[in-house]
């Protein structure tokens, strides 16, 4: 029996789809952050998003033709090999912004500075920290609602701050970071399960 059979959780991962989903398709994109563990888990979500997860997702006749068009000879390889990706950035990932922007500016808004940056009114920010109380993430949060993203945030069983910021907040029923993290996981893999049946089902 998996831990999340005793976890109602499924109303919350569902608005969390919903946002996501009205992101992509309007076109935009995924923004995700988190600390420590929470930043590897940001790094494996955008893993699962930008390429092949459960599915298959070859590209369409319409982008192989094109691919062919310009290639020299490579556009078979080229089709053959890209996939279907759900847009996606990890603001944990970007090493030479963060330890300037830490270093000159202020390393609790490493994250909002990007969302600054990258953000687009319909896109949407995923922001994990098991207390809810992560000021980089808190800041980033509240920077993307100023510039009209959705808000997601995953959480411990408190919430934290982020409870009372973010749009859809999933809140794993435990107060202990090893465990939050681990509930988190099997959540994050259904979500990108859902968004990518949604986008690839018919490809």
């Amino acid at each position: 029996m998996s831990p999340l059979d005793h976890w109602d959780y499924k109303a919350d991962l569902e608005k969390a789809f919903s946002l996501i989903k009205a992101t992509y398709q309007n076109g935009g994109k995924l923004l995700v952050c988190g600390n420590g563990g929470s930043a590897a888990d940001s790094e494996h979500i955008v893993g699962e998003l930008m390429k092949g997860f459960m599915l298959n997702r070859k590209i369409s006749g319409h982008v192989r033709k094109k691919i062919k068009e310009v290639s020299k000879g490579n556009g078979d390889y080229i089709s053959d090999n890209l996939q279907g990706a759900l847009p996606a950035i990890s603001l944990v990932s970007q090493s030479a912004l963060i330890s300037a922007f830490s270093n000159d500016v202020a390393p609790d808004m490493v994250f909002a500075q990007q969302v600054f940056g990258y953000g687009k009114p319909g896109d949407s920010l995923l922001g994990l920290s098991t207390s809810g109380n992560s000021k980089n993430v808190v800041y980033a949060a509240e920077t993307a609602k100023a510039m009209g993203l959705y808000t997601i945030a995953f959480t411990g069983e408190d919430g934290g701050i982020l409870k009372d910021i973010c749009d859809c907040t999933i809140k794993a029923p435990s107060p202990c970071t090893p465990i939050i993290q681990e509930y988190h996981l099997p959540i994050y893999h259904r979500l990108c399960m859902m968004l990518e049946e949604e986008f690839f089902k018919e490809v």
